[in-house]
């Protein structure tokens, strides 16, 4: 069985037409947003809810609040 050129280049206008049509949903599927989104969901996945009335929490807050540097600003001696 032998398919001329013509029939050929019609198949291929044909597909050509359906991926133009389907393009949005193929590209929110396969596309660099879509992998975005995956990325962003599998961090959101992995995060917690913290109580605050835990006490290993509140006592982990004071800790990194101590650790934390200060400038102690000099007390101008105006009148």
């Amino acid at each position: 069985m032998t398919v001329s050129w013509p029939w050929i280049v019609l198949l291929a206008l044909g597909v050509l037409v359906v991926v133009a049509a389907e393009w949005p949903r193929v590209s929110g599927v396969v596309g660099a947003d879509a992998r975005r989104r995956r990325e962003r969901e599998r961090r959101k996945a992995k995060l917690r809810v913290v109580d605050p009335e835990d006490d290993d929490f509140v006592e982990s807050v004071r800790r990194d609040l101590d650790s934390l540097p200060t400038i102690e600003e000099p007390r101008s001696k105006r009148p």
